[in-house]
């Protein structure tokens, strides 16, 4: 063995953990600000990369798996947030009238943990033994190897140089953007027959760096879900029910009611034989962790990127922490007129949530490897989480007179399976970002619970904050200026529905009958060719999703094979190759810095639009100057790459 490999890198740092645990306070409160403010959140692996890099640089010691420590940190918290897309229906059904810290503290605590335990046995089968894309997770390890200031070789300054060009064409657009300038989405309705439907696209320079990195094959799946959700389904649901009111609203409006349910039942069985299939990985990876703690055992060296924790210990706190649900669940129970009912729900739910876990956590992270988290559709796995919730304690518990707390219960218990399916959503991608880095696993692990930690300590109180500034519509009380927080009230509506008797079922079968026929698409695709493939969950996504987020990933993805088709000619193919890999990543980074920045101008101000100069009746030329505008930045970039691999 060298010297080289006994020295002892830095990694898990006294000093990472404090930078990452400051990170997280800022952009967990952000995230959960923005949340339930307008209904969207920001990825913060990429901008706590940048920040890290920006203070580690300072210590001559620091190394780039000490960024990564950081990053996973940050990461692994503000992707917690997330689980504002169920709680506030506790506040919504008059459950509870605020957020009591500890309780609220402790389910986000114990449903993240559980998403990284349940994550571990994955890294195998999905991130080191599968060819998922992961692109932001490979957009992270780009930006912590070319910031590395030890390894400042020409091609990482050129490397450097490009997605700094990337970072500030994607910023720069998205201040002219929140100024009104160039509008963020292009969309027009128009009729079908008797019904309408929708064609356009948001103006998101991230989103064609996110269609480069995964691929023309995910691409042209999730064109084929939304040519399904808006050629067939939309015109057909939306026939006859469009004669008043606004034309544009109307048809969105049925989509959000009726096409989006299809396309949760699409995802709901491609999730399943998603789930099936990748079982045999997942069983192979424990053998290999087991195998590899036994080589350990028996004092045989085994490479550090290979060191995840023990299956011993992961299967130790995956049980040890039912003790603390059991106990979250019967505090829940008390005193309610369930008590009764307390042992055998307590029971079932702690079954429930082991037996879905898994199974979750598996179907989360193979959808952050094909499109990214940022993109992945959580809330749809959230609503089908409720809804299955639901079925189970409808099926062994009597509806009787007190559907309140059959809902109040249903949704707590949701939240957790909701919280390992956030988490999982996103660790995946920090352990491609590990990988791909030469980050020791456990360590990285051993972060990412640290960064679920961080984040259920500071979600409790925005949470407060916010029900006690605005309140939530819906909920008893509710003023005129109160939060939408869209998802947790359509989970909300949704899980009432099960236990009323009145959910439309007819939709999720349809969409469980389309995703019937894609995966026998795809295997008499997989079984006949080798090219060609149609991978159902990314199908289901393209129905699921809005036009405007599904539509410019394929066209990234033709912009990557078009460029990575002229880098195989240059001479150093592998450098030209991974100028365009650079450009996606700093397309995808500079949104993502721009989003953190907005969010603390939205959180300051408490205006949504605190930057609009432009008014909204020169939307018709804010749309074309956009337009010109993105394609611009979108096309110099692409020159801009191709000049630095040749330079």
């Amino acid at each position: 063995m060298t010297t080289e490999s006994k020295t002892k890198v830095k990694e898990l740092t006294i000093r990472g953990v404090i930078i990452g645990g400051i990170i997280t306070l800022i952009f967990t409160a952000a995230n959960v600000y923005l949340g339930l403010k307008v209904g969207l959140t920001f990825a913060t692996s990429i901008p706590a990369a940048v920040i890290s890099m920006a203070i580690l640089r300072y210590f001559k010691d620091h190394t780039v798996q000490e960024n990564n420590i950081v990053q996973t940190i940050a990461s692994a918290a503000g992707t917690l947030s997330a689980i504002i897309f169920v709680l506030p229906g506790l506040i919504m059904v008059g459950w509870w009238s605020g957020f009591p810290y500890w309780t609220t503290a402790a389910l986000c605590a114990l449903g993240g943990i559980l998403g990284v335990t349940y994550s571990i046995p994955l890294r195998r089968a999905l991130v080191t033994g599968s060819n998922l894309a992961f692109p932001e997770g490979v957009a992270a390890a780009e930006v912590l190897k070319v910031g590395d200031t030890h390894e400042g070789a020409a091609d990482n300054r050129r490397g450097l140089h490009v997605i700094i060009w990337g970072a500030i064409s994607s910023a720069f657009f998205s201040l002219l953007t929140n100024l009104k300038i160039a509008l963020s989405s292009v969309t027009t309705a128009f009729k079908v027959g008797a019904g309408g439907t929708m064609v356009g696209t948001s103006l998101s320079l991230a989103l064609i760096g996110i269609g480069h990195l995964v691929g023309l094959g995910v691409g042209i799946a999730m064109v084929t879900g939304m040519l399904i959700s808006y050629g067939v389904l939309l015109p057909y649901f939306s026939s006859g029910q469009l004669d008043t009111g606004d034309f544009a609203e109307g048809v969105q409006g049925i989509f959000a009611s009726d096409v989006r349910f299809v396309g949760a039942g699409t995802i709901a069985i491609a999730a399943i034989w998603t789930f099936l299939k990748i079982i045999a990985p997942i069983i192979r990876g424990m053998r290999e962790s087991l195998a590899a703690s036994r080589r350990r055992k028996a004092g045989v060296e085994v490479p550090a990127q290979e060191r995840d924790l023990s299956l011993g210990w992961v299967v130790g706190i995956t049980l040890a922490l039912m003790i603390p649900i059991g106990v979250l669940l019967w505090l829940f129970l008390k005193g309610t007129p369930l008590e009764h009912h307390t042992g055998g729900l307590i029971f079932l739910s702690i079954l429930f949530i082991l037996a879905l876990g898994l199974a979750v956590a598996s179907v989360c992270g193979y959808m952050a490897g094909l499109i990214g988290s940022s993109n992945s559709p959580v809330s749809g796995v959230g609503i089908l989480v409720a809804i299955l919730t639901a079925l189970v304690i409808k099926a062994v518990v009597p509806t009787g007179g007190d559907t309140k707390t059959l809902v109040a219960y249903t949704l707590f218990t949701a939240a957790i399976v909701f919280g390992i399916a956030t988490i999982s959503n996103d660790n995946l991608q920090d352990l491609k970002t590990g990988q791909l880095v030469k980050s020791t696993p456990w360590k990285q692990q051993v972060a990412l619970i640290i960064g679920v930690i961080f984040g259920s300590l500071v979600i409790p109180p925005v949470l407060h904050l916010m029900n006690n500034a605005f309140g939530f519509q819906g909920a008893p009380g509710a003023g005129k200026n109160a939060l939408a927080a869209p998802q947790a009230s359509l989970i909300s509506e949704l899980t009432k529905g099960v236990f009323g008797g009145d959910i439309d079922w007819s939709r999720l079968g349809l969409g469980a009958l389309i995703g019937v026929a894609i995966i026998l698409i795809d295997e008499i695709l997989r079984h006949t060719t080798s090219r060609y493939a149609l991978p159902p969950i990314a199908v289901g996504m393209g129905m699921y999703l809005p036009i405007t987020l599904t539509i410019l990933i394929p066209i990234g993805a033709t912009c990557g094979v078009v460029y990575n088709r002229w880098a195989k000619t240059r001479k150093n193919p592998e450098t030209a190759s991974r100028m365009g890999t650079l450009l996606a990543t700093g397309l995808i980074v500079g949104e993502s810095l721009w989003g953190v920045i907005y969010a603390a101008i939205v959180g300051t101000t408490g205006n949504e639009e605190p930057l609009a100069i432009v008014p909204d009746s020169w939307s018709g030329v804010s749309s074309l100057v956009g337009i010109v505008i993105f394609v611009a930045l979108a096309a110099w970039g692409y020159r801009y790459s191709k000049q630095q691999a040749e330079a």
